[in-house]
Parts: C-alpha cells; sequence; structure tokens
C-alpha cells in the first residue's frame, strides 16, 4: 500500500502464460511420445525392384528386428506368446491382412515360422516389406 501511495505501480509477476505453455507442452510430448518409441525399432528392409506401398486396408505389421525381438503394430511379443498374440490382433476381421517386415539379416527361419502363424490363422493377404531401389 506505501508504494501506490507514492506513485509506483505493484510489480506482480502472471503465471498464467508460463501455465498455458506448460501445459501445451505436456500435451505435445503425450502425443509424441509413442511415435518417438516405435520409431525406436531399427529394421533395415531388403530392396525389391517391385516394392509397392501396402493397400490402404486395415494391415496388421509384425516386425522382426536383427536381434531377433518381434514385434506386433509396435508391441515387442515373446515368441512363445506369438500366435496368441497375433490372433488376437487379428480377430474375426473379414479382411485378415499381415504385412511381415524383417531386417535383412533376419534368418529366413524366423520370417517363415511368422509366415506358417499367418497361414494357420488365416490370413487372406501376406506382404512382406521391402524398400524400393534408389534410382
Amino acid at each position: 500500500m506505501h508504494a501506490r501511495k507514492l506513485g509506483r505501480p505493484i510489480v506482480e509477476m502472471n503465471l498464467i502464460p508460463l501455465i498455458d505453455v506448460s501445459l501445451i507442452l505436456v500435451i505435445i510430448f503425450m502425443v509424441l511420445t509413442p511415435v518417438l518409441i516405435q520409431s525406436q525399432i531399427t529394421v533395415k528392409l531388403p530392396e525389391s525392384a517391385s516394392g509397392a506401398p501396402p493397400p490402404a486396408e486395415t494391415t496388421v505389421e509384425v516386425q522382426i528386428s536383427r536381434e531377433g525381438v518381434v514385434t506386433i503394430d509396435g508391441r515387442p511379443v515373446p515368441a512363445a506368446r506369438l500366435e496368441k498374440e497375433l490372433a488376437a490382433r487379428l480377430g474375426s476381421a473379414a479382411k485378415r491382412n499381415l504385412l511381415v517386415q524383417a531386417d535383412k539379416t533376419v534368418p529366413i527361419e524366423r520370417i517363415v515360422r511368422v509366415l506358417d502363424i499367418a497361414k494357420r490363422l488365416g490370413v487372406g493377404k501376406l506382404g512382406i516389406g521391402v524398400i524400393a531401389p534408389a534410382r
């Protein structure tokens, strides 16, 4: 009060803009975290001259990393539960599509195991992930 009588304004810090910016940053990080986690799985796809992008239908993606870690739609799955998890993800959909993306150094036996499971589960369309060669 004494400061107001002398004609000097009372200086206060307004925290509302700081809180707004902080909450916006928290929301941005919450949205980006799943994308960042999924992009940490490094899979080097082999090249194919006929490599076309997969169709826009709903497709379950199985990735096999160089270390042998298998993920279904970005979630790691133990080898023992692969068939059960894949059956749960495919569900009873009319169009059962599966895209297998394996690192080019993965032994073919691991890829064939996933393909055998897909055949037993009745997958309609099966794709192998490749990248088109640079021209």
